[in-house]
């Protein structure tokens, strides 16, 4: 069980109140930077949670009334690896090996076939944590005729399975290059898809039992949990998204999600997982350098390293001010969550905005460069 006590700020969006924190003029900054997009018309219950173990500092700020727990979407994917990295030290699974070795062959048949090579049955469990396994993303990825799956979902709301995933990947979209091609790396929220699947076979149970036994309840996690479709009637307990100005409610496409992204948490609970991840409390801390060995480009300024996300942005993004890179994820809902290796800084929030995704990184940005400044003068 982890215990951490955070000081938490709750405005109305107005003005920032006053801090009574160890930081005080960092944290009257912080509120005033959060309280500007809360005011936004195009965030909804903005929620952050920052801490800095080795200043022993943990601050937490919520727009007035906003629900705690909020989508992490795609910051499921740390959660998929910290599992799959622990069940490759109980030496249960070999993150080099083919995912062909742990799955039915009927799963990957024909996943993976570009310019009439057949490679899905070498597509190792390593390149589907990379996304370097060039496997075609059935979630965002333009179908032949011009559709996504997260288009259709956002017009009406529906759910889907595994085999409506692979079936998709298959039958309506491309593989992007061969597995491994150097220097390339193609998000596919499939390649997660794949990897839940994996965490059943070697486990025996469903990946959402495999994350309540060995992270969520190990850690005290009480306010995170798999959205599944058992769930569906929780959705208005959760924050609620925007996909510009409108709200949106897509219950059933959230709880098929799943192993690519269909946690629900809290600020404050991603802090304690993220620390976890960082520091061997989930798995040897030793695969940590192994996972970020190699950064590959995927969204500009983002990279990816097996399993983990890299924030690292130029100086003309930021008028030539240096702002030091950020190991974590994001997730679509307009979630993030990452550490500041240099800063020793965990940031972790959501602004719950769907279309304008830069917009939490922004606030991302404006957080870590706040604590830049008040900590290194």
């Amino acid at each position: 069980m982890v215990v951490v006590m955070f000081y938490t700020v709750e405005t109305d969006g107005g003005a920032a109140p006053p801090a009574t924190g160890e930081w005080p003029a960092l944290e009257e900054r912080l509120s005033a930077i959060l309280a500007k997009y809360a005011a936004r018309s195009d965030t909804a219950a903005v929620r952050f949670a920052l801490a800095s173990p080795s200043r022993g500092w943990r601050w937490e700020w919520a727009a007035w009334g906003a629900a705690e727990q909020y989508f992490i979407a795609s910051i499921t994917k740390l959660y998929v690896t910290a599992l799959i990295m622990q069940l490759r030290s109980e030496g249960k699974l070999d993150v080099h090996a083919p995912a062909a070795e742990y799955l039915d062959p009927a799963v990957v048949a024909g996943i993976h076939v570009l310019n009439g090579v057949d490679s899905s049955g070498r597509v190792t469990v390593e390149e589907l944590l990379a996304h370097t396994s060039g496997i075609a993303d059935y979630f965002e990825q333009r179908r032949r005729d011009g559709s996504t799956q997260i288009g259709d979902a956002l017009r009406k709301d529906f759910s889907w399975t595994l085999e409506d995933v692979l079936r998709s990947t298959r039958d309506d979209l491309s593989p992007r290059f061969a597995p491994s091609t150097p220097g390339k790396a193609f998000y596919s929220d499939t390649n997660f898809q794949l990897l839940g699947a994996v965490i059943e076979v070697v486990t025996g149970g469903s990946y959402e039992d495999a994350l309540r036994s060995r992270i969520l309840a190990p850690l005290g996690l009480d306010d995170t949990y798999p959205f599944t479709l058992e769930t569906v009637d929780r959705y208005d307990s959760v924050a609620t998204m925007l996909h510009g100005a409108r709200s949106v409610a897509i219950p059933k496409a959230m709880a098929s999600v799943r192993a690519d992204g269909g946690i629900v948490s809290t600020a404050r609970d991603g802090i304690v997982f993220l620390e976890a991840f960082m520091t061997g409390g989930l798995f040897p801390a030793a695969y940590l350098d192994e996972m970020q060995r190699r950064w590959t480009p995927i969204f500009r300024p983002l990279e990816y390293g097996v399993g983990v996300m890299r924030f690292a942005l130029p100086r003309y993004y930021t008028l030539f001010s240096k702002v030091a890179p950020m190991v974590g994820h994001s997730g679509a809902s307009g979630a993030v969550l990452y550490y500041v290796p240099a800063l020793d800084l965990y940031v972790s929030g959501t602004v719950n905005q769907i279309k304008k995704r830069s917009l939490s990184y922004n606030a991302l940005t404006r957080l870590v460069m706040a604590c830049q400044a008040a900590w290194r003068g």
